[in-house]
């Protein structure tokens, strides 16, 4: 009997193990459920943030003159010392207290090995008239500009350029160019270097968009022309 007793004991001690082992998964299986709901929440979550940087608009806060902006906090040292490495030896007397930078841009150089630069002054109202520039199919150029900063700082200034043929896009371009403070002498950009496509299909007339804007959206030149691709330079 007594025998009877332990073994029943033991059976009813492997049943609370079972028990035990079955709770245990159980509660895993809980947890891997929560943790997965987590995920898939988390994952909805990071999608609709991400939705929503996407239209979102950085508030930058209020505006300043650049003369504000030098009198701001004019006791920190550090502060100071960054302000004076952005914007140089700048001729204070010239800054104005215009809350809107003004970006000028003279003139658009084509440099291309073992010849000239080809300079086109940029039309200060409207769109260039005509056949603005040729290029030669295959060769290697590159765009430089000249532009000018008056009143304050422009920030974030960018460069787009896209291109057409016959009604189709061809290219597109962007690049950032940078920040610049104003000062008398102009500021010069130059392009990375890029190649003409070659061949008959290559060459003919193209119609281009040139833009600069800055980190407000604000337009400094926004031009519509035409040039074209040939066998040989004009």
């Amino acid at each position: 009997m007594d025998s009877d007793r332990d073994i029943s004991s033991d059976h009813e001690d492997g049943n609370e193990r079972k028990t035990n082992i079955s709770d245990h998964e159980d509660a895993g299986n809980e947890r891997k459920t929560n943790i997965s709901r987590h995920m898939s929440e988390s994952s909805i979550a990071a999608t609709e943030d991400e939705d929503d940087d996407a239209e979102r608009k950085i508030d930058l806060g209020p505006q300043f003159t650049l003369k504000e902006q030098l009198e701001k906090d004019k006791d920190d040292e550090s502060l100071r010392k960054w302000k004076e490495q952005l914007l140089g030896s700048i001729d204070m007397s010239s800054v104005g207290e215009t809350l809107e930078p003004e970006v000028k841009f003279l003139s658009l150089a084509i440099k291309s090995e073992g010849r000239e630069d080809m300079i086109l002054p940029v039309p200060e109202t409207g769109n260039p008239n005509g056949l603005w520039f040729t290029l030669k199919e295959g060769c290697r150029y590159r765009l430089m500009f000249t532009f000018q900063v008056n009143h304050n700082i422009v920030s974030g200034l960018k460069y787009t350029n896209t291109v057409w043929k016959t009604g189709l896009k061809v290219d597109s371009t962007k690049e950032m160019i940078g920040t610049f403070s104003p000062q008398a002498e102009p500021y010069t950009h130059e392009m990375p270097e890029d190649t003409t496509p070659s061949g008959l299909f290559a060459r003919g007339t193209y119609s281009a968009r040139t833009k600069f804007v800055d980190d407000d959206k604000k337009s400094y030149l926004d031009i519509n022309y035409t040039f074209d691709i040939r066998k040989d330079w004009l």
